[in-house]
């Protein structure tokens, strides 16, 4: 098993990305939502932060043993208080959904020079980035065409990353790194505290910011294949891929705080 140093032993908050993060080939193994419970009784917050749209965020955040959903780059979140599920972003969501068709419309402009590629399967239930698939359903995409697209869909003035799966795209200041910060600091936490009991898990390019911003950060073994095109890399890597790498940073990370 993977071991931690002792400065992961202070860690009270897991944030992590949830697509080949928690996931594996397309599957979420039971392995995972077992460490999410193992997480949960220790008295951890788990809180998943993803590009992931908001009809399967609904679902992680109903049914998942997590604690919060920050969705589509954090352009919301969700997150249950009183037993009951609550939805709120930092802009309104019917001024998001009109910038979104905007966008969508631009981004199918596009996609007109990439005939064999298409908006992501789940774009109907996304409430504010548009989402083209480059893996999930579909024979991977080369790197050089994703940067491409990424690179047109920037010149639009609008923000796009790229995941294992999908390349998202959207209209205004939120992401994985703004939002997950506000929502800390909201909990209460402290700079310092977000810097040394908070941690990050991912597998790839679009986990960057959060990696540069949080010292204590873990990818998945997956993540390796991005790891030369990386600008700023987890701190420590699993030796296992997807789902199984995070049950087997959960078995570490609890070994350590035991």
């Amino acid at each position: 098993m993977t071991k931690l140093n002792q400065d992961w032993k202070n860690v009270e908050w897991v944030l992590t990305d949830v697509d080949d993060t928690l996931t594996c080939d397309g599957h979420l193994p039971p392995e995972t939502l077992i460490a999410l419970k193992k997480l949960q009784d220790a008295d951890i917050k788990v809180i998943a932060v993803t590009g992931a749209c908001a009809g399967w965020c609904d679902h992680i955040a109903q049914l998942w043993p997590v604690d919060a959903v920050l969705g589509e780059n954090g352009a919301f979140i969700l997150e249950k208080k009183e037993g009951f599920l609550t939805i709120q972003a930092d802009r309104n969501l019917e001024e998001i959904r009109q910038k979104q068709n905007e966008l969508k419309a631009e981004v199918l402009e596009i996609l007109k020079d990439y005939p064999e590629l298409n908006l992501t399967l789940d774009q109907s239930y996304r409430l504010c980035e548009v989402a083209i698939d480059i893996g999930q359903n579909r024979p991977k995409v080369d790197h050089g065409i994703i940067e491409e697209i990424v690179a047109r869909i920037h010149k639009l003035g609008a923000h796009a990353t790229a995941s294992s799966i999908h390349i998202n795209a959207w209209y205004g200041e939120h992401s994985k790194r703004v939002t997950s910060l506000g929502f800390l600091e909201a909990k209460g936490l402290s700079q310092n505290d977000i810097l040394t009991k908070t941690c990050y898990a991912g597998d790839s390019m679009n986990d960057q910011q959060m990696f540069e911003h949080l010292p204590l950060s873990v990818g998945v073994a997956n993540i390796k294949k991005y790891w030369d095109k990386l600008s700023h890399k987890p701190s420590v890597v699993m030796s296992k891929p997807g789902g199984y790498g995070f049950a087997e940073f959960t078995e570490a990370l609890l070994a350590l705080k035991a």
